[in-house]
């Protein structure tokens, strides 16, 4: 479909019209045209951008939907509608299914399911098999029939010998390990941060030392075979620290923090709301400063949104039987617009760097390229609210609040849909 955008503000690092207004001309799928002032032409889509910036679409790194076998929670039509609407061209969904995506049949079965979408959505296989730690999964098949990189979810391998082995196996055939970083040991069943908050709650805490120690053993794993690592989800001023000390060291690690990660803290938890329940735990305000400076020095190489769907049984209980994970991928821009990142450091962190940690095209704002782009209202007020959440499921605190920093159009694969200005 052909599409004329008009007086948009172009923020891509890679292109030569970067931070610029311009005129944008699609035809077919391609950008044929940038230029200062272009006419409408007969059959094409007009959309004013006065005020929006175009983006490099947008691509998350850790995303999890249900389907196969736990559609209820969300599937694939559900939550690539999500994803558009949160601005995400693509989404790289987790392997925590049932059946578990360990073997090439699952990735074939999502990469089938998923055809001809706006989205492209792309399988993370599991390291091991049903997630136990203990037994490889079938990594070079997955990874082969089209699995990007692999992952546990947010189930830390406790086994070093078994990530030792793992990233042995991996290096052999350029596959990417993706590890959560928590010590078992050390965390416990603690469900929150560990601070002085967590006393006057009456609960028990999971310290940053149980995140930290895991990074460091994984680093220590990474350095002895030279291969790389993806470390999801950081959440501590500590994991920071580590993270910039390895990659100055010269260790091949990135590493991921998640939206809400960069807003809330964990004095949300005082009324007990188990939507605000989350794995890693909601940390310190000065945890929040470092990961933000982490995300502006380069040590923290991309932003996911950690979307995890439930159905309302398993959110709707006592806080401490309540499932973790919130509902994100339409919140993660109003987050990051309201931790104070410009627009530079979203298509950054949130468009090109998470493909570049997966070996994926990256898409370039310039004539002739493949059309892969988002058009965000950095300062448009919008209410997130059963209507115009996209998600199966509603574990969401942002749920019935306005909300700053609004998705109008994105556009991929040669289909672009339009949200309400």
């Amino acid at each position: 479909m052909n599409l004329l955008v008009k007086g948009i503000t172009l923020v891509d690092p890679n292109s030569e019209f970067n931070q610029k207004t311009c005129d944008v001309r699609v035809e077919q799928g391609k950008i044929t045209a940038i230029s200062k002032s272009l006419t409408l032409a007969k059959g094409e889509t007009l959309f004013e951008g006065k005020g929006a910036i175009l983006s490099p679409g947008f691509f998350d790194l850790n995303c999890m939907i249900g389907d196969p076998g736990l559609e209820t929670k969300e599937d694939i039509e559900t939550g690539t509608a999500a994803a558009k609407a949160g601005g995400f061209t693509g989404i790289a969904v987790l392997p925590t299914t049932k059946p578990v995506v360990q073997s090439k049949g699952e990735v074939e079965y999502i990469l089938n399911r998923a055809k001809n979408n706006l989205v492209d959505v792309h399988p993370i296989g599991a390291i091991s098999r049903d997630l136990e730690g203990k037994e490889l999964a079938e990594l070079f098949d997955m990874k082969n029939a089209g699995a990007v990189a692999f992952s546990d979810g947010s189930k830390a391998i406790s086994d070093d010998g078994f990530v030792n082995r793992a990233l042995q196996y991996s290096l052999g055939f350029g596959g990417l390990l993706m590890l959560y970083p928590e010590n078992k040991s050390i965390a416990g069943k603690a469900q929150i941060n560990e601070s002085k908050n967590n006393v006057l709650l009456g609960m028990k805490g999971v310290p940053a030392l149980a995140e930290e120690m895991q990074i460091s053993r994984d680093i220590f794993l990474a350095t002895y075979h030279d291969a790389p690592i993806h470390i999801s989800n950081i959440s501590t001023a500590g994991s920071v620290a580590i993270i910039k000390k390895a990659k100055k060291d010269g260790v091949k690690i990135t590493c991921d923090v998640a939206a809400h990660q960069l807003v809330f803290t964990e004095d949300l938890l005082n009324d007990f709301d188990s939507n605000y329940k989350v794995k890693p735990p909601l940390r310190g305000k000065n945890d929040i400063k470092a990961l933000i400076l982490g995300l502006k020095d380069g040590t923290i190489d991309a932003i996911s949104s950690q979307h995890r769907p439930h159905e309302i049984e398993f959110k709707d209980v006592e806080f401490e039987i309540a499932a973790y994970g919130i509902i994100a991928l339409q919140t993660v821009l109003p987050l990051l617009l309201q931790a104070g990142l410009d627009a530079t450091t979203i298509a950054e962190k949130l468009a090109i760097n998470p493909r570049r940690i997966l070996n994926l095209p990256i898409p370039i704002v310039k004539v002739g390229a493949d059309a892969n782009f988002t058009i965000y209202h950095p300062t448009q007020k919008w209410e997130y609210n059963s209507a115009t959440n996209a998600s199966k499921s509603s574990n969401s605190p942002l749920l019935g609040k306005i909300l700053t920093g609004k998705v109008q159009l994105v556009y991929n694969n040669k289909q672009f849909q339009v949200y309400e200005q």
